[in-house]
């Protein structure tokens, strides 16, 4: 996807506790809670995917989830995307309801103190499987969506290529072009990867987990993000 040759700059496992950190993100309030977006989550320094990957939700009881989560937010390395990045992941996810996966960004403030527009987010996918075939694609910094309704099959695993451009983010699914925003970052943009997965609370037609479920998951391998060399 990238017009001109570029580098791998990042390519940890989940398992590198300098790259990566486990249950913890500035996007959500300090309890490791996150009700007022519609999630029933609990993320803490506990809550880290498998060696392999695989991201857990937990039943937990008292309608919390114990969710894995994590970010480079808070690694000791605090590795950050620029304009120009482009991410790409295998992943694999299953239509259980309830399930929100999610490979997104969030932005460290200005130097101000002022936060980035949209906070640095860019939702380089999300999950319900209230739509099984769907990913929602969003630009929360320059506000761009949207939600290609045929682009995976559960329990399949697809290729995901998100270029982070100054002026326009560009998605492919399995090497195929799905949504160009024609937005983009802008130059200055910086933020934090961050995978998860979230438990739906039942608002906005994403509907919770069926009683008896007491575990949810998807998986994600080989994310690896190249930067374009200098001309």
């Amino acid at each position: 996807m990238t017009d001109r040759p570029s580098a791998v700059v990042f390519n940890a496992p989940f398992t590198d506790r300098t790259a990566w950190a486990p249950g913890r993100t500035s996007a959500y309030p300090e309890d490791g809670r996150n009700p007022g977006d519609n999630k029933l989550d609990q993320i803490g320094p506990r809550y880290a995917p498998s060696p392999t990957g695989v991201f857990h939700a937990r039943r937990a009881g008292d309608g919390r989830w114990h969710t894995d989560l994590v970010s480079t937010e808070y690694a000791p390395d605090g590795f950050e995307l620029l304009p120009g990045d482009e991410v790409s992941a295998t992943c694999l996810l299953h239509d259980v309801r309830g399930a929100w996966p999610a490979l997104w960004t969030w932005g460290r403030d200005s130097q101000s103190g002022r936060p980035q527009p949209g906070h640095g987010e860019i939702d380089l996918f999300e999950y319900h499987p209230t739509h099984p075939r769907m990913l929602e694609l969003t630009n929360h910094v320059r506000g761009a969506a949207d939600y290609p309704p045929d682009v995976i099959t559960p329990g399949q695993p697809f290729l995901l290529q998100v270029l982070l451009g100054k002026d326009s983010v560009r998605w492919s699914v399995d090497g195929i072009p799905v949504f160009a925003d024609g937005r983009g970052v802008g130059p200055h943009w910086r933020a934090w990867p961050v995978v998860c997965i979230s438990v739906a609370a039942g608002e906005y037609g994403h509907l919770p987990p069926e009683p008896g479920v007491k575990e949810l998951s998807w998986q994600c391998t080989g994310l690896t993000v190249r930067r374009p060399e200098a001309p």
